[in-house]
């Protein structure tokens, strides 16, 4: 159920991220495109006059109102140099009513003299101050754009900070709307388990009933096998029962009966009492565990989901191998790992072998009593106590990895 909460919370999440990050580009786009395409025309448009090339300075005709010094461009702040043949400055024109300052000449001295003729040169509008264009040796216009950068970086801060302060709202929308969303799973999930509880509790009075009857009945050898029957399949019946209540209780684990405990002791413990079972199979149990590791936690549980994952290798373990049990802590969680050798679990049923009822092989597993709720039960455990679990299997062994986090604790 958590898993299907935040899978919900960070699809809703991402989707309504990403939502804004494309109308806060869009309009910083959209923007830049505008201010870029404005600053090309005027570029152009200087391109565009007709431009003679001047005698010497005495000989330069009055010019008339239609004439580059007339023509104001009221977006931007546009110079135009007019050169002669020896590529000296020999007018200058501002069209706006700003003045020619000594940044600008010289930044048109310098254009001037790296020869780069005919060319258009705007460049990133967030870098740049200057924009131009050096037109056959004979004009050259520059376009301030310095206020254009300062209004371009101004939104796209501004669209950060909004899309920051945005990714709050966000979040507090994704929880709302994952609540919405889930809350009718979650009831269903919720009737679920409290109906295995309570099926659970219901049946074993009525079972125990049942067995204490057929332990009463007279056994002859007419009815021997049929009672035989009745008792192996009741016996089944009550320990499908008794792990049913086990997976009930490992679901509502409370903090409030947490205590601290050594739980280095009880994996080392329940590893011993294991050793006569893994010697029927000549399996060998090697313990590397760290001494003194302490955990707040509920030590029933923690004991039992050591039972489980134990059993469970020397259940899947090849006959004269070798099971593992390293514990040991690091700065910020606590790592306990299961190995054995054996055949390996397919990386498609890695998450499936945690579910309810899930059994790979269950011919073996009804034979052997297993009905798929050891796993499940170890895994509830576990996240009760805000820990992970996982399974794989590499190079021939099987390992079963359990990490605890010691900050939540």
């Amino acid at each position: 159920m958590e898993n299907l909460k935040k899978k919900t919370f960070f699809t809703i999440f991402i989707i309504i991220s990403l939502f804004s990050i494309f109308f806060a580009s869009f309009f910083n786009i959209e923007t830049y495109h505008k201010e870029y395409t404005g600053i090309l025309n005027n570029l152009t448009r200087m391109k565009n006059l007709t431009i003679k090339r001047p005698e010497p300075l005495k000989e330069i005709k009055p010019l008339n109102n239609d004439d580059l010094h007339n023509r104001k461009v009221m977006d931007y702040e546009v110079y135009t140099f007019i050169l002669n043949d020896n590529n000296d400055i020999v007018d200058k024109i501002s069209h706006s009513d700003n003045d020619i300052t000594k940044e600008i000449l010289t930044k048109a001295k310098n254009i001037i003299a790296s020869n780069n003729t005919s060319k258009i040169k705007i460049g990133c509008l967030y870098w740049n101050k200057y924009a131009y264009n050096f037109e056959n040796n004979n004009s050259l216009t520059i376009v301030n754009i310095t206020n254009t950068r300062n209004m371009l970086l101004m939104n796209l801060l501004t669209s950060l900070l909004l899309i920051c302060f945005g990714e709050f709202i966000i979040y507090i929308i994704s929880k709302k709307i994952t609540e919405w969303i889930t809350k009718p799973v979650l009831e269903s999930f919720n009737r679920e388990k409290e109906f295995v509880a309570n099926a659970s509790h219901e049946l074993k009075t009525p079972l125990a009933v049942m067995m204490a009857s057929i332990d009463s009945l007279d056994v002859n050898k007419k009815n021997e096998k049929w009672i035989n029957n009745l008792k192996s399949e009741s016996d089944r019946m009550s320990n499908l029962i008794t792990r049913l209540l086990d997976l009930s209780k490992t679901e509502y684990l409370k903090k409030e009966n947490f205590s601290k405990n050594d739980i280095s002791m009880i994996i080392e413990k329940r590893a011993l009492t294991f050793e006569s079972l893994a010697y029927e199979k000549n399996i060998t149990i090697e313990t590397n565990i760290t001494e003194k590791i302490n955990l707040l936690c509920h030590k029933e549980s923690i004991d039992e989901f050591a039972s489980i994952l134990i059993d469970n290798a020397i259940s899947h373990g090849k006959e004269n191998s070798k099971i593992k049990v390293n514990l040991t802590s690091l700065k910020s969680e606590i790592k306990l790992e299961i190995i054995n050798e054996g055949a390996p679990i397919l990386e498609s049923e890695c998450e499936k072998i945690f579910e309810r009822f899930y059994r790979n092989d269950k011919s073996h597993n009804r034979k052997s009593g297993r009905y798929g709720l050891g796993l499940a039960i170890a895994k509830n455990i576990v996240e009760s106590h805000h820990g992970y679990i996982r399974a794989y299997s590499k190079d021939g062994y099987t390992t079963f990895e359990v990490k605890f986090k010691i900050n939540e604790h």
